[in-house]
């Protein structure tokens, strides 16, 4: 662990301005703007959007929907972005000529739609993959054992734990993979200059350097505390079902009885990312000893997800910050 990650962050404010790291760049998502900041042919380049600003009265900002709903738009835009920083990116030597299908695809459906359904796929399958790995596998192993262990906390603890497993080895396993140190680096210069802004600091090299690269309000921490909740809401939610249809305890043991189960929870995951947010949005707004608790876990993981970035890194980082500084000052205060 570096000096700068025991260095406390004087936050002056917490902003809602969040960001993503990419293929030798950051995504910054502002109130108003998005942008994309991507070191390219030793320049930063830049790519700035407006916002879609969603009314407060729209049902997507209810409370226990707009996570799902905020969850989901994070998704897209990540993947949008992550494409674009490929496209833009001077570590993509050679470019792949586009297949018979892509070039079919893209003639029928014209460039934007055929764009939106490159997104759409990658975020179906990226998706469907983390809820394979993280909820599904775990859920199907630990169906097995209702025959022996007929306590339904237990199970969902063991299955939680199971769950735990998968998602921390599989951190691990990413950290230490070649390609992704310098996307790390990119995240940590996101934190680092994220933090600097918050402390009231100009946005220069010097002072985001000295910036811890860990944030509590980042979104490997988002994704340890949905694996927490998730073990504490369908442990509740398969106890309450259990006892509001008795006949499923008669079925227990049987493949159909483990088919209803795992649905039943895979139904409650939208429930479980939008309470996760819910508790992230208030402990990103308060900095109290039970708020340091809270986000502990995460900041400790952010240890393997985040590296130190170097000077160029930096700078795209402070680049896209900018760009997304809302016209108001103070707008952007979560």
């Amino acid at each position: 662990m570096s000096k700068s990650d025991t260095q406390p962050c004087c936050e002056k404010f917490k902003t809602s301005i969040g960001g993503q790291a990419l293929i030798e760049g950051i995504m910054m998502r502002g109130p108003e703007k998005d942008a994309i900041a991507v070191r390219s042919n030793g320049e930063i380049k830049l790519d700035i959007k407006a916002r879609k600003v969603r009314s407060k009265k729209s049902p997507a900002s209810w409370p226990l929907i707009r996570g799902s709903v905020n969850f989901f738009d994070s998704q897209v835009a990540g993947v949008k972005a992550l494409m674009h920083s490929a496209d833009l990116s001077s570590e993509v030597e050679s470019v792949e000529e586009p297949s018979k299908l892509d070039l079919w695809l893209e003639k029928k459906l014209g460039n934007e739609s055929f764009q939106k359904l490159v997104v759409g796929i990658a975020v179906f399958f990226g998706l469907g993959l983390s809820i394979l790995l993280f909820f599904l596998l775990p859920m199907v192993i630990v169906s097995f054992l209702d025959r022996w262990i007929p306590q339904m906390i237990v199970l969902n603890l063991i299955e939680g734990l199971i769950r735990m497993t998968i998602f921390l080895v599989y951190m691990f396993l990413v950290s230490r993979m070649k390609d992704m140190k310098r996307v790390f680096a990119y995240h940590g210069a996101e934190h680092k200059t994220i933090r600097c802004y918050e402390a009231g600091l100009p946005l220069t090299v010097e002072n985001v350097r000295m910036q811890t690269r860990l944030h509590p309000r980042c979104g490997t921490s988002f994704l340890l505390v949905v694996m927490v909740i998730s073990i504490l809401v369908f442990a509740i939610a398969s106890t309450v079902l259990l006892s509001i249809v008795p006949a499923l305890e008669a079925m227990k043991g049987t493949l159909l009885y483990r088919v209803i189960m795992i649905g039943f929870k895979l139904l409650l995951l939208p429930l479980v990312v939008s309470i996760t947010y819910e508790i992230n949005r208030w402990a990103g707004r308060h900095d109290n000893w039970f708020t340091k608790i809270l986000t502990a876990p995460g900041m400790w993981l952010q240890n393997f997800t985040t590296n130190e970035p170097d000077d160029s890194m930096i700078e795209v980082g402070i680049a896209a910050v900018q760009a997304v500084l809302p016209e108001e000052e103070g707008a952007d205060r979560w």
